[in-house]
């Protein structure tokens, strides 16, 4: 039976990792924590308790499951790989599990070097925000081996409401490109739709509460339709950070001859607002191209 609590390690304490490290903390794990910014681990553990490290390989000697969620392929190879990295310090049996979005090529090359280092390896992308890792609501979708997932899967359920193994290495990374593909999509459309009606003149929060009701609901309506109405983007998934998990699918499709032509034409708006400014906009930021078509650029 697997033990009720682990020694863990996280490394990368963002507006995801933060949070996402507290919730095992308060599940009564034992944690050490790595993050660039050594300000952001001390925080961490003034409020959590726990232990800062200076490197992921210090954070991650002893641990049972080391976490990590960092900014993108190149991150994850130098806390998994580089000088001080997780890999060369972790004993055999220890689980990396790999948080961040990033390819399913480097997931496959990170978890050919982890069994040869006899430690198991799971890419992990998450779906559901800041919010989500805040409310424990995350939905993880997993690449890796059957045996490996069972072993960590308890664990990441303490900030979940879903975690589902997809299939072997990269499956993981592979089906968030999947949902990021249809973010994208479903962006662009609200926001064309939400400036229809605001120029048609109709009292769009009104709309809004009656169109969620039917076939046009999703989670982008009833999370981000009002804030699009008043032009409130400060928070959320940022449009870089969408920009760079875009980039992904695209490297993806050009490998396996899939067609993204509404992504592609959306990535490029998404460059407009970086532009503008709206890097560290939240993605739903969309409108305001078609809301201030002069504005900023």
């Amino acid at each position: 039976m697997a033990p009720s609590t682990y020694k863990l390690a996280f490394i990368g304490l963002g507006v995801m990792g933060d949070p996402m490290a507290g919730h095992l903390a308060a599940a009564g794990h034992g944690i050490t924590v790595f993050n660039r910014t050594t300000a952001k681990a001390d925080s961490w553990v003034a409020a959590h308790g726990g232990a800062k490290a200076m490197s992921p390989a210090a954070a991650a000697k002893g641990a049972d499951v080391v976490f990590a969620c960092v900014g993108d392929d190149d991150d994850v190879r130098q806390v998994a790989l580089g000088q001080d990295g997780a890999f060369a310090a972790m004993a055999a049996g220890a689980v990396f599990v790999d948080h961040t979005t990033a390819s399913a090529t480097l997931a496959r090359e990170l978890a050919a070097a982890a069994k040869g280092r006899g430690i198991g390896f799971l890419d992990a992308p998450v779906s559901g925000g800041q919010a989500g890792a805040e409310g424990a609501r995350l939905t993880i979708m997993v690449g890796g081996e059957a045996a490996v997932f069972a072993s960590a899967e308890p664990v990441m359920k303490a900030y979940a409401k879903a975690v589902t193994l997809m299939g072997p290495a990269g499956a993981g990374q592979l089906t968030k490109m999947v949902n990021q593909i249809c973010i994208a999509g479903l962006v662009q459309g609200l926001s064309e739709a939400l400036n229809f009606g605001a120029r048609a003149g109709l009292d769009m929060d009104k709309v809004i509460d009656v169109i969620a009701q039917g076939a046009a609901q999703s989670w982008q309506m009833e999370n981000r339709a009002k804030t699009m109405i008043r032009g409130d983007f400060d928070f959320g998934f940022a449009v870089d950070w969408m920009r760079k998990d875009l980039g992904i699918c695209r490297d993806e499709a050009d490998a396996n001859g899939a067609a993204l032509p509404v992504t592609e034409i959306v990535d490029g708006f998404y460059g407009r607002i970086h532009q503008r400014g709206g890097g560290r906009w939240d993605t739903s930021s969309l409108i305001d191209l078609l809301a201030n078509p002069d504005g900023g650029e």
